[in-house]
């Protein structure tokens, strides 16, 4: 910094006195009072976890039991976040820390237990309600009018790809799908909503009928949910390769549930009587299935919205239009 000296007036040859004029100080005011910086709003919240949705769930009840008010936020990043107010901070800290020492919080995409899920039960209805239909006799023909052949669907009978979906040859093809269906099913209900996979795992698995029927082109028919269970399996290897952390284990250890996936559709999906084009379709169907979810919801979980049930109209829509068709 640089000192500058004040300067004196020199005195006039006259020696005439000399006259300061006046001048308005509002401009300075003004200008002092642009100068002084405003005056900072403090915050009265602070974030004091972040993390998924289960986890901001059960942290969220534990300062409810303990009557701390407290305000729940979706970052736009992905991870669910908990506020709280600057004075309640350090005992609301406190009690999600005795939490978690009491519940110690499980690690990043841990492997998924297999527990019993009651979402796929109404996934599995379909199949189930119309193979029931089909063997008690009520509606007489129903089979020949839903099964998928290659030479009708290819002339315009494009619901028969759906319809055929919900028929089964035998008690023990119908009892092999559901078993296997609510086990893939139910495993994919711990990464998202059923709600939010379904419909597109029905759509894909008529247009993989659709496309056995084009490669076909001869007297062929088919039917089963089993083209529906390999689309799931498809997705949730997909679900599952994208969590995989890049960084672990070496490349690869992220396709892991590719491969076992790949591996699982080859050994139950060829046999005797299989349709083995179909499942390859379904599965390959699937595979694109997997990205629909965005990763965000599938890593930090999402909380069942009302939205959710206009997916599940959607998904019984499906098949109700597909048999509307057929009669």
């Amino acid at each position: 910094m640089v000192k500058r000296r004040p300067t004196e007036p020199q005195p006039t040859p006259e020696a005439e006195p000399i006259t300061t004029q006046s001048t308005s100080t509002e401009p300075a005011a003004e200008q002092t009072t642009a100068a002084q910086p405003e005056e900072e709003v403090e915050p009265t919240e602070i974030r004091i976890s972040e993390g998924g949705y289960k986890q901001i769930r059960d942290e969220s009840l534990v300062l409810l039991s303990q009557g701390i008010s407290h305000r729940l936020e979706h970052s736009p990043d992905g991870p669910f976040q908990i506020f709280v107010e600057l004075d309640d901070q350090k005992r609301a800290r406190f009690q999600i820390r005795l939490y978690h020492r009491e519940n110690p919080p499980r690690e990043v995409n841990a492997p998924l237990p297999l527990k019993a899920s009651l979402q796929p039960i109404w996934v599995l209805l379909v199949p189930a309600a119309v193979t029931l239909v089909q063997f008690s006799g009520i509606i007489s023909g129903i089979e020949s009018e839903g099964l998928s052949d290659a030479d009708k669907v290819m002339n315009g009978q494009w619901w028969r790809c759906i319809t055929a979906l919900t028929l089964h040859g035998d008690s023990r093809h119908l009892g092999g799908n559901l078993l296997t269906g609510y086990l893939v099913l139910s495993m994919m209900s711990y990464r998202i909503s059923l709600a939010k996979v379904v419909p597109f795992l029905a759509v894909s698995s008529a247009l993989a009928n659709f496309c056995v029927a084009a490669t076909v082109h001869t007297d062929f028919r088919s039917l089963g949910f089993s083209t529906f269970v390999f689309a799931a399996i498809g997705a949730l290897s997909v679900m599952e390769f994208r969590l995989m952390p890049k960084e672990s284990h070496g490349l690869l250890r992220r396709f892991a549930p590719l491969c076992g996936a790949a591996s699982l559709a080859t050994f139950v999906g060829i046999g005797e009587h299989a349709d083995i084009l179909a499942h390859l379709y379904g599965f390959i169907a699937g595979l694109l299935c997997g990205f629909i979810p965005s990763k965000k919801s599938l890593r930090w979980g999402a909380p069942v919205a009302a939205s959710d049930i206009f997916w599940v109209i959607a998904y019984y829509a499906i098949f109700i239009i597909g048999w509307a068709f057929a009669h």
